[in-house]
């Protein structure tokens, strides 16, 4: 699986991004401009030491991401979508693209996929969820629907056995 984050703004939430995107195998595509530095110490944090397991690309703009990502199945998910996510059959080498914390994927490129937006159910009156809320939500039902692949199916105890 493929996340891509649109000229995300909160070091804190692209850092539990990268986390969730480490320990599920996704790779994480961060999409510019950004609204931190790479080295942010908040950013750092929120990863962990998770950063050596992270596949993270880049690019200058969402044209260059596309230039760079021919014929690819993108998702983008908005609170603005008339498909829940939940009704998408997700495929293993699928991206799902979020956009800036304070306004989100800009309305032109979501004309542009309205086939492809997905969207989270929310009380009407809630504007939206958290972004990293976002991604974790939906990459592990893509994830639980193909399976959960490759990921451990049960955890190991520290001092104890089973």
């Amino acid at each position: 699986m493929h996340i891509v984050l649109l000229e995300p703004e909160i070091p804190q939430n692209a850092g539990n991004i990268a986390r969730t995107c480490a320990v599920t195998n996704s790779v994480l595509h961060l999409i510019k401009p950004l609204g931190f530095s790479v080295d942010d110490k908040y950013l750092k944090r929120a990863g962990l030491d998770y950063w050596n397991l992270l596949d993270i690309r880049y690019y200058e703009n969402f044209e260059d991401f596309v230039a760079k990502n021919q014929g690819i199945r993108l998702w983008m998910a908005t609170t603005k979508a008339k498909h829940v996510y939940s009704d998408v059959a997700f495929e293993e080498d699928d991206y799902v693209m979020f956009g800036r914390e304070s306004a989100g994927i800009p309305e032109d490129i979501l004309i542009a996929h309205e086939a492809n937006t997905i969207r989270i159910p929310m009380l009407a009156e809630a504007r939206s969820l958290n972004l990293s809320n976002s991604v974790a939500i939906i990459i592990y039902e893509a994830l639980r629907q193909q399976g959960f692949p490759g990921m451990l199916s049960e955890g190991q105890l520290h001092h104890h056995t089973w």
